[in-house]
């Protein structure tokens, strides 16, 4: 497994400390790219080849240098493709004509990325939001009534829960449902302008109707946030109806292929029956009634059943960063660029050692995302088809979703600006794509849940499951745990770990980079990371007062970047362990070189996060350096394989659609040097003065 191919491919003593040189590696076919290919498909991979040959299909794929409007017509009528395929019907119930695939729905859908950002989110807007609202947030009337024309598309519709004053907090939104008892309507207002609903795709121009979210107000008690199913236009004139107001969002930052705006309400009367009942309903005389007794986890509930939203923009994430990757090595294999090595040469970039730090780290990354992603959709997949929904489940993929969802935007940002500079100049021109793909990707950050919000709901739950072990526990047990964390951060303190580590390591780096490169090692180090980062917050909160409102707050303020550092920790911890799975069922050749991938994805983890390794006496100083020498080894063993694993990857000339991946560079460089070699043949190439000046 693993940890034996590890052990048994160590990097030696001269590989840590032999000066690198620029000499190109051959190219050998050592990875079975064909296996590895499907094998990253998963387990929906029909879906997403369907959703690929799409993505190649110039019907889908965007203009550039349209203008917003011809951009947004353009992405309604693609939509409108889809629609007429049947390919946004997968995740919905077999008895209204859907497929009720929930995994295959959103592998497919995140590969949309490919054609047009817009194209995808426009989708997910329709269908994933707006649609999915009412078909997992309502009941068996509002599926059989506004469910089929949403499917058609004869409702374009906007999911209308974000407001200007209220982004993420979607609990102290504004905006009030308040029942009349007399007419048996709810009354849907904006009582002051942070209360406009704003960024909605559909808003501005295509909605016809929207799922609103609001305060429910009854019998003078306010039951909290739930959904209602409101008309906001004409379908014949488009004009807002009476009390509905709105606004066009106007020109973004990216994904201008989606109708964004502000939607307002001036107590509008919605029909009782409109109320998307399925955790929250009113009698007509007032009565609310939940099966939920608790309006916290009624709350959480309601919007857990939209995480599809942010599992999508995971998926989505790592489909845009393969894309700038396959880009970057493709151009980076054939751009040549300094004499270093030969007086007639360039060298090219991919020999560089800079050049492959900032490429192949990324590449080892995005692999671990993808895995992490398969494992993500697999348990959204069990929870939504019924298989493993239970109250636990639906937390635990909340969690993952919130996490993986947070690290791979980020993710997908850093390697489009990383692809972007890798590739120069051409990396600027926008019909090489990078430069179009990280304006659309940028908003991913801060949609479905800003990362950094999401990352504080991450920690608050490893404190919750921290707590739950201590629960009911024997002062013997609790005596013993808290002898264990003294000794630890004893240890730390005068640097028995260290002293142990220069030991062994003193002189000797290739034990010491054989021991980084196990699998036992790195998961005892990252995990060890979350683990202590957790325990210290807990032992910081657990003298707060319960009770004291203001004093909790403050508390939790105060270890607010810890916080959120120790769920960045715990899901970098969730991908290595992804891929480390995934490696371990691969056998030969593509083992050993996934092998090294994996051991580049943890030894830059490492590497990210040193100070705190040696700081917490986890890491010494000298096995610290050699985190970095064996991440310089391991890009020279991963540069012949380079275009292989991003071969693997999937993406034809079709999906990229870069010229600078099209091999034209390459052609190019063969121009220029048979060009200079037959001067030189001939005699005609003139002298440098350098040279001249020598003779």
């Amino acid at each position: 497994m693993v940890d034996t191919l590890s052990a048994s491919e160590p990097l030696e003593a001269d590989e840590v400390h032999t000066p690198l040189d620029l000499e190109p590696k051959p190219r050998t076919a050592a990875i079975d790219v064909d296996w590895l290919g499907r094998d990253l498909l998963g387990t929906w991979a029909e879906r997403r080849l369907a959703a690929r040959a799409k993505a190649a299909n110039p019907d889908y794929q965007r203009i550039p240098n349209q203008t917003m409007a011809e951009h947004r017509a353009r992405t309604f009528g693609q939509l409108q493709l889809l629609v007429d395929d049947g390919a946004v019907l997968v995740a919905f119930p077999k008895e209204l004509g859907g497929g009720d695939d929930h995994g295959g729905n959103i592998a497919g859908f995140e590969e949309l990325v490919l054609a047009d950002p817009s194209l995808q989110i426009k989708s997910g807007v329709q269908y994933g939001l707006f649609g999915a609202a009412v078909l997992h947030l309502g009941t068996t009337y509002h599926h059989e009534t506004f469910l089929p024309p949403i499917m058609r598309f004869d409702v374009p519709g906007a999911f209308a829960m974000t407001e200007t004053g209220h982004g993420s907090d979607v609990a102290s939104i504004g905006t009030t449902a308040t029942y009349d008892v007399g007419a048996e309507e709810f009354v849907i207002h904006t009582p002051f302008r942070g209360a406009w609903k704003d960024y909605l795709g559909n808003a501005a121009v295509d909605g016809i109707a929207a799922v609103v979210f609001a305060k429910l107000v009854t019998q003078g008690v306010d039951h909290g946030v739930h959904a209602f199913y409101v008309d906001i236009r004409d379908p014949e004139t488009g004009e807002f109806l009476p009390g509905i107001g709105g606004e066009d969002d106007g020109f973004k930052g990216g994904l201008n292929g989606i109708d964004n705006g502000r939607l307002h309400f001036d107590h509008v009367r919605v029909p009782r029956l409109n109320l998307l009942n399925r955790y929250g309903d009113v009698a007509a005389d007032g009565t609310y009634s939940s099966p939920i007794e608790s309006p916290g986890r009624r709350f959480f509930t309601m919007l857990g059943t939209l995480v599809q939203g942010r599992v999508s923009l995971d998926g989505a994430s790592a489909v845009a960063s393969k894309a700038a990757l396959a880009i970057a090595i493709r151009y980076g294999s054939e751009r040549r660029q300094f004499n270093a090595a030969s007086d007639v040469e360039e060298e090219v970039l991919l020999d560089y050692r800079r050049h492959q730090k900032r490429l192949f780290t990324r590449v080892a990354e995005t692999y671990a995302m993808s895995y992490a992603h398969e494992r993500l959709l697999t348990e959204f997949d069990g929870v939504f088809s019924g298989r493993t929904d239970t109250p636990e489940a639906r937390e635990d993929l909340e969690t993952l979703a919130a996490g993986l969802k947070s690290l791979s935007t980020w993710a997908a940002l850093d390697t489009l600006q990383e692809a972007r500079e890798a590739c120069g100049g051409a990396g600027f021109l926008a019909e090489n794509r990078l430069t179009l793909l990280r304006a659309d990707m940028d908003i991913y950050a801060t949609f479905e849940g800003d990362n950094t919000v999401l990352l504080q709901l991450v920690g608050k739950r490893l404190l919750g499951d921290f707590a739950k072990q201590f629960r009911g526990a024997s002062a013997a047990h609790l005596a013993q745990f808290a002898a264990k964390e003294f000794a630890g951060r004893a240890a730390a303190q005068v640097g028995l770990h260290q002293v142990a580590q220069d030991v062994r390591d003193l002189g000797q780096p290739a034990p010491a980079s054989r021991a980084l490169r196990t699998t036992a090692v790195q998961r005892e180090l990252l995990t060890d990371r979350v683990e202590t980062m957790v325990a210290e917050i807990a032992g910081r909160l657990r003298h707060v007062p319960r009770g004291d409102a203001a004093k909790t707050a403050k508390a939790f303020n105060n270890v607010q970047n810890e916080l959120i550092e120790a769920a960045r920790a715990w899901a970098e911890l969730q991908q290595w362990k992804a891929l480390t799975e995934a490696v371990e069922r691969m056998t030969g050749e593509t083992a050993r070189v996934m092998t090294w991938v994996r051991d580049l994805f943890a030894l830059t983890l490492l590497e990210r996060h040193l100070a705190w390794y040696l700081a917490n006496g986890r890491l010494s100083g000298t096995r610290a350096k050699v985190v970095t020498s064996t991440i310089e080894r391991l890009l020279v063993k991963i540069r012949p394989h380079a275009l292989d694993l991003v071969a693997a990857f999937g993406l034809e000339d079709e999906h990229l659609r870069a010229p600078i991946a099209s091999g034209a560079e390459g052609l190019r460089q063969a121009e220029a040097m048979a060009y200079y070699e037959e001067q030189r043949a001939a005699g005609t190439l003139p002298t440098p003065e350098k040279q001249a000046k020598r003779g």
